[in-house]
């Protein structure tokens, strides 16, 4: 992003990470990034440009970038191909669960009184002298109408703000470009890698290699995609050779091949459209934009930066309402579990030695629920299959705190056994199905249906695998 001249969205997001940290320390994990270069310019320009980055987002101390040599490289990150480069800058990044931070400002809101609900789908604006008076929804499980009156309504529908524009203004010209980016996951056996990667593509974009639970992912992919608002776009082979193709160039391992790939997902960024210009080359500002029933639209952006996106689309909206913006919660509010100094490894040495986990359970747990994993420990530790860290005790949690609803909801968004477990992706999914089913009263017709849709799911996944095969 320094390339392409936004310095004002790279300082944003870059002092943002510090605050996302604050708010959650254990969704936003402080990790080494290695970035190879082949040659004393090509490392001297990645020190230009990070140097640049750490200013921009303060930071100093034992954070600041560090320079590996060969020599170091072959210690600390082996699986680099040394004979292709010579050295490496490390700086500091956090890793994101995005879907379990999007779960935990969800139940933040909830906390401070805001209704959330599930799997209501929104159909219509509700209009009162031309003007949005709110939004007509259904239910997803039982099929009901609702109507919800408001004195603004805000779209912060992502990939679906167009969609959601339609309902206010049909006809209206698209704000979005939308591009597709997907994800690979392979054992850690077959790429060891230590820490997260940044690796440069043949049409110099950058990928990142990401150690995770024992498995290893790899991502992203950025193309057009003109089918439309997907919730699941398909992963086709030749995303995934695009992957495999940049690792097996640059690191110095057996080659990986599809087959070897174990989970995979898609997913779409709403860019704002830039006509003529490659997903890759469209930056990734965010724009607020009010619509002529006054609808206030929060469209583009990045997860980094969703509190600033948050708090200018508030400020829009209250000015549509005649209303005055509240102070926010102050630097002292937290995210549920984050209320601790940020010291992953002594929270996770706490449930060893209160509960007897194994060591790589609790880091897990740790790492997924901060300080509320001691709480849903107290509900039992037994695994939820033989030999795998996810428990069975956080399905329970997912229904009863997360609000989840649907099997496919407790596996991929929260336990995430479906993306980085593979000894519970399918595994996991009866027993998974049987205790959700005691809790939301599901029959057995219900129970069978959700487990035929996400066994499809999954298999969808992988599709790319079979058709290889069959060739």
């Amino acid at each position: 992003y320094l390339a392409m001249g936004d310095v004002a969205l790279v300082r944003q997001t870059a002092l943002e990470r510090k605050q996302i940290h604050h708010l959650a320390p254990h969704l936003a994990e402080p990790r080494w990034l290695v970035v190879p270069a082949r040659s004393r310019a090509g490392l001297l320009k990645l020190r230009a440009g990070i140097t640049a980055y750490e200013k921009l987002g303060a930071v100093e101390g034992p954070d600041l970038h560090q320079n590996w040599r060969r020599r170091e490289m072959r210690e600390r990150e082996p699986v680099l191909d040394t004979e292709r480069f010579r050295f490496a800058c490390v700086y500091r990044e956090y890793l994101t669960d995005d879907a379990r931070l999007v779960l935990a400002t969800l139940r933040a809101a909830a906390g401070s009184g805001a209704t959330v609900v599930n799997r209501a789908r929104v159909d219509g604006i509700v209009q009162e002298g031309g003007r949005a008076a709110g939004v007509e929804a259904v239910c997803g499980e039982s099929g009901r109408r609702l109507r919800v009156r408001a004195r603004c309504v805000i779209n912060a529908g992502g990939p679906w703000v167009d969609a959601v524009r339609q309902l206010e203004e049909p006809g209206a010209r698209p704000l979005l470009h939308l591009s597709k980016g997907i994800h690979v996951v392979l054992p850690a056996a077959l790429l060891p890698a230590r820490h997260m990667l940044f690796l440069e593509t043949d049409d110099r974009r950058s990928i990142f290699v990401i150690p995770r639970h024992g498995v290893v992912y790899v991502g992203t992919t950025d193309t057009s995609y003109e089918a439309g608002h997907d919730l699941w776009p398909a992963i086709d082979r030749s995303d995934v050779d695009y992957l495999l193709e940049t690792v097996n160039r640059n690191l110095g391992l057996p080659a990986l091949r599809a087959g070897d790939v174990i989970a995979a997902w898609a997913g779409l960024r709403p860019l704002i459209a830039e006509p003529g210009k490659a997903p890759h080359e469209i930056s990734r500002r965010d724009e607020v934009l009010v619509g002529p029933a006054g609808v206030v639209t929060i469209a583009g952006g990045k997860l980094t930066g969703f509190r600033p996106m948050a708090q200018e689309t508030l400020e829009k909206a209250a000015q549509v309402a005649g209303l005055v913006l509240a102070s926010s919660p102050g630097e002292s509010a937290v995210l549920p579990g984050g209320d601790f100094d940020g010291d992953l490894s002594a929270l996770a040495e706490s449930l060893v030695v209160q509960h007897g986990l194994p060591p790589q359970t609790a880091t897990r747990l740790a790492l997924c629920y901060g300080t509320e994993a001691q709480e849903l420990v107290a509900g039992g530790t037994e695994p939820l299959v033989p030999g795998s860290d996810v428990l069975a005790s956080e399905v329970d949690w997912a229904v009863e705190v997360e609000g989840a609803l649907r099997l496919e909801d407790v596996h991929y968004r929260r336990t995430r056994a479906a993306l980085y477990h593979p000894e519970a992706r399918e595994a996991g999914l009866v027993p998974t199905a049987a205790r959700m089913a005691r809790r939301l009263g599901w029959g057995d017709a219900r129970r069978e249906a959700e487990l035929a849709s996400v066994r499809a799911r999954l298999g969808a996944d992988l599709r790319f695998r079979s058709e290889d095969a069959a060739a």
